[in-house]
């Protein structure tokens, strides 16, 4: 088994019948759909950009089309949930939830709300002039 395979045969026998399959057009190959699966699920396991895709799963190009194309169609959120729903009928779900209370203090510039500064507009803002 390869470091780069992340699914089970049983887990994409479970999927195989939701992914696109060849057409019998004429032009470029069918890709490979394990191949782009697993691509699509090692990136979002490692958080890398699309262009740092091992070459591996085949060009990132390729592989993000594919993404674009099932996660816009809802394909992939079946996907997600026929993997889960069998992962959790084999009593390999843990559903237990932790729950973080630390505080992320956000910098004064990270609001979108305009804040008056006593600037141009508040200084000419009344009729009458010192004299």
């Amino acid at each position: 088994m390869s470091r780069f395979q992340l699914l089970s045969d049983d887990q994409f026998a479970v999927i195989a019948d939701l992914l696109p399959g060849p057409t019998g057009r004429k032009g470029r190959p069918f890709a490979d759909a394990r191949s782009m699966v697993e691509g699509i699920i090692y990136r979002y396991r490692t958080g890398i950009a699309w262009r740092d895709l091992p070459r591996t799963f085949g060009p990132w190009q390729t592989v993000w089309a594919w993404h674009r194309r099932l996660a816009g169609d809802g394909t992939w959120d079946v996907v997600l949930d026929r993997l889960l729903s069998a992962a959790d009928a084999a009593g390999q779900v843990d559903w237990s939830v932790s729950g973080d209370s630390t505080i992320a203090r956000a910098h004064q510039h990270a609001t979108n709300i305009t804040r008056t500064t006593g600037g141009f507009v508040e200084l000419h803002g009344t009729g009458t002039r010192a004299a």
